[in-house]
């Protein structure tokens, strides 16, 4: 498999200075895999967003989560990028993940802070997250997931953050866990999605069922984008790159994830190939296992 090429914000600020001053920069390779890819990731990290005792730092949170949504909506200010994403006539459902590794409380609040602060009224918002009528009451849809393996579906980021949705959850477990992309298509929830972000302060890169310290690490990031598939095969890889770190090998995820090739290629919810994938990385390098 090619390997995605990583472009930083240096890369970005580069590229338009030089297209303002009437200079290409990209070669013929870049000009292919721009012309390849299909979906955009945007990976923000800040080493000190989590202290040593794994409190938040919420002034710091904050700034990745609006570097996140200018980077998702190429809006030049916070306020410009929720703006696009909701308005205060919207229904906001926030949908965080409950169990095994769960969505940091501060996150949560933060963009609920930040949406409030936009224009949505705070009456407007609420955690969407539970059975059906969450998604039903909802005009618009933002996704916080964790990362995390898990022991049913191999991943259990993305895709699966919407399992509750489906009304039989059970469903879709074990082999199952291939139809998890036709959960994001129901009439409840299709369309409304519009902005994912991905907790990765501190993910678990094995799969529980109960979460073991051993397998997580702060990698005191957020992954931010809208397309579930390419964000899943992201978290895919940055878990497969842990796993292999602690192993010193190959460590493949059990049961296998194949809900995320399936999603593209059953469901065509998204992009599911690495090589077709850009990952706009900013902030902290070290650690990012991409």
């Amino acid at each position: 498999m090619k390997t995605n090429k990583v472009i930083t914000r240096r890369d970005f600020v580069k590229a338009g200075a030089a297209t303002a001053a009437g200079i290409s920069l990209l070669t013929s390779q870049d000009l292919l895999a721009q012309k390849e890819a299909k979906s955009t990731v945007h990976i923000i990290r800040d080493e000190k967003v989590l202290a040593a005792d794994l409190k938040v730092d919420t002034d710091r949170l904050r700034k990745m989560v609006d570097a996140s949504v200018m980077a998702v909506t190429g809006k030049f200010t916070a306020t410009q990028a929720w703006q696009q994403i909701a308005t205060p006539k919207d229904i906001v459902g926030l949908v965080p993940t409950p169990h095994l590794n769960p969505t940091h409380k501060e996150l949560i609040e933060v963009v609920e802070t930040a949406l409030i602060e936009a224009g949505v009224p705070e009456k407007n918002i609420r955690n969407a997250q539970g059975g059906p009528g969450g998604a039903e009451a909802c005009t618009v849809l933002i996704a916080l997931p964790a990362l995390k393996a898990h022991w049913l579906t191999g991943v259990g980021t993305v895709l699966k953050n919407y399992i509750m949705f489906s009304g039989a959850p059970d469903r879709y477990h074990h082999k199952e866990s291939a139809n998890l992309g036709e959960i994001w298509k129901l009439p409840i929830v299709k369309g409304k999605t519009k902005l994912i972000l991905i907790d990765a302060l501190r993910p678990l890169c094995d799969k529980g069922p109960q979460p073991d310290p051993r397998y997580m690490w702060p990698y005191q990031g957020l992954i931010a984008g809208v397309d579930p598939v390419a964000l899943d095969a992201v978290s895919v890889k940055i878990i497969l790159a842990k796993r292999q770190e602690l192993r010193g090998e190959p460590w493949p995820l059990s049961p296998p994830p194949v809900c995320v090739e399936a999603a593209d290629k059953k469901f065509a919810l998204g992009t599911s190939d690495l090589s077709k994938i850009i990952i706009n990385l900013q902030g902290w390098k070290e650690g990012a296992l991409i």
